[in-house]
């Protein structure tokens, strides 16, 4: 594993990235890293390809843009990748409180200046809720919803795999360590693009010992989130343009959770995938094509 190279350079794997997935790519991806001022804090996000960007994508807590990476390198259409407040290379927040509602406010004001004529907005886990509330806030900037995996279900237990992940140790002897750990839990797909994930969602401390590039992971005695997203039905069902949930099988959304959003929005697309909760990271590139099959409807 290159982790010195990556250090330097976080696109440095994308074309081995793209071997891995069967993508044929012309040159090296056209992607950058940006920062955004807002009211609450910098806000950082990944810029995909030269032209108005179409899309916008938010990841789940605990990880960061590059989560759509593969994703990104199929669909090959100009995107925004947002790194949520306390994750990646945004701000933290001082009260550390990342609750969906809240992050949304920083979120939108980063779509507004990178992406404000995206035809959607789609959200893995925490960033799908956060899409919920940013519908809610910011309709006009919020043209289509696509909640991956994330519904304003009842709470979410606290022996989830992810949840479980999260509350572990908050720094580890190496990357090596965080790697077996999170295959252990069944995260993020092949050994290969755990390692990618791993490397771009960690630092080294002055002591030697690595930790998470985000908020939750390093100081989890500051943080707050509520694990209760009822209060969301609130704007989800008041939102007035196209839904559609893209569901991990193995994921957190049950079944008896989806016919209680055919329920409460009878007009809502479903589709479920062969996948767990990440579905950006097991399966990229099929969710790359139902993506892209959005984005032309």
């Amino acid at each position: 594993m290159t982790s010195e190279l990556l250090d330097a350079d976080e696109f440095a794997l994308l074309n081995v990235e793209a071997i891995e997935l069967g993508i044929h790519l012309d040159g090296a991806p056209q992607v950058r890293r940006a920062m955004v001022t807002t009211s609450d804090g910098e806000i950082s996000a990944l810029v995909w390809g030269g032209g108005d960007p179409e899309l916008v994508l938010l990841h789940g807590g605990g990880l960061n843009a590059h989560t759509w990476d593969g994703v990104l390198l199929a669909l090959g259409r100009p995107a925004v990748a947002i790194d949520l407040p306390g994750h990646g290379h945004s701000s933290w927040r001082a009260d550390g409180r990342y609750d969906p509602e809240v992050i949304a406010v920083a979120v939108g004001e980063s779509i507004a200046t990178l992406a404000p004529r995206a035809r959607a907005v789609a959200g893995q886990s925490l960033g799908g809720l956060a899409t919920i509330a940013l519908g809610g806030l910011h309709p006009e900037l919020v043209r289509r919803q696509i909640l991956v995996d994330a519904i304003p279900a009842e709470p979410i237990t606290p022996d989830n795999p992810v949840g479980s992940f999260l509350s572990g140790p908050d720094s580890f002897d190496s990357r090596d360590e965080i790697v077996e750990r999170a295959i252990s839990f069944g995260l993020g797909g092949k050994r290969s693009a755990v390692e990618r994930a791993v490397t771009l969602n960690t630092v080294q401390r002055d002591d030697g010992r690595w930790t998470w590039r985000h908020h939750i992971g390093q100081r989890p005695s500051e943080i707050s989130i509520s694990p209760d997203f009822r209060s969301l039905w609130s704007p989800l069902e008041g939102y007035r343009g196209r839904i559609t949930l893209i569901r991990g099988a193995e994921g957190f959304v049950s079944q008896d959770q989806v016919a209680e959003l055919y329920r409460r929005i009878p007009a809502v697309d479903v589709t479920t995938v062969e996948t767990g909760h990440n579905v950006q990271e097991e399966d990229p590139v099929g969710l790359a094509q139902l993506l892209e099959g959005l984005l032309r409807d």
